[in-house]
């Protein structure tokens, strides 16, 4: 099952996606019973939102050989996370906006996303793969610039836009038994098996909840084996096969073209 938020009439809604149509909800999927169809909008005419507004926003940094090496870090010795902004969400297909102060590296990393659904604290394994309610697909933006000069991530890698989440999530696939592939304008800048990681998310999770309860709704953010730079202008995709393809246009601030 694919769920996501669209808006419509204004509003932030539900809903659940078919083949053509989004069936509009009355209430979220997180909750205990099923929510009601109210209505429908054609797919290709939804105007999509983050699939969901989390909580907490958990992301992992270097996660995969292939970063971490090319990044000259030490292998992490256990799994540990750290935070992101929700002011940094938005949609798929909406701007990411390069703010006019930005130079140098701006760059895409492209995620899996795993997306909690129930309330958890000290768990098991088993547990934390049963708590997992779906997938998404995260492309984590940065300003490489500021993020050297500045003491903390609050705006090379938090400013608006930044954190591209979607299209919706899924809710039956085997998320790290996939291949995460990033284009830029259509050309593939890098492709990789999602599941390659130092500590997969279910490793995560127990080690978080020893010490956090995690809630529905939370995202977990899972960090990316290779970047690509991005300039105003381009398209940048990330795709994860059997989740989707999340899409964005890359613009200068202030200037929407």
């Amino acid at each position: 099952m694919r769920y996501a938020r669209v808006s419509a009439g204004g509003r932030a809604v539900w809903g659940r996606v078919g083949e053509e149509h989004v069936e509009l909800l009355s209430g979220s999927p997180f909750e205990a019973a099923r929510p009601d169809t109210v209505g429908t909008v054609p797919r290709a005419d939804a105007h999509w939102l983050p699939p969901v507004v989390p909580p907490v926003f958990y992301a992992v940094g270097m996660n995969y050989p292939r970063h971490i090496a090319h990044a000259g870090a030490p292998t992490p010795r256990r799994p540990e996370v750290g935070y992101r902004a929700n002011n940094a969400l938005t949609g798929h297909l909406s701007p990411i906006v390069r703010p006019a102060g930005v130079t140098g590296r701006f760059e895409a990393e492209p995620e899996l996303v795993a997306v909690i659904g129930r309330a958890l604290r000290h768990a098991t394994r088993d547990e934390a793969r049963e708590a997992v309610f779906g997938w998404t697909i995260g492309n984590d933006v940065s300003a490489r610039t500021w993020q050297h000069q500045d003491r903390t991530f609050w705006r090379s890698k938090n400013s608006d836009t930044f954190k591209p989440m979607g299209p919706w999530i899924e809710t039956d696939v085997d998320a790290l038994a996939q291949t995460t592939t990033l284009r830029v304008n259509g050309e593939t800048r890098a492709a990789y098996p999602t599941g390659d990681m130092v500590f997969d998310p279910y490793d995560h999770i127990v080690e978080v909840t020893r010490h956090i309860t995690m809630h529905p709704g939370d995202v977990l953010w899972m960090g990316a084996e290779s970047v690509c730079h991005l300039e105003p202008g381009d398209t940048v995709d990330v795709e994860i096969s059997g989740i989707g393809v999340l899409s964005n246009p890359v613009h200068t601030e202030g200037n929407p073209s």
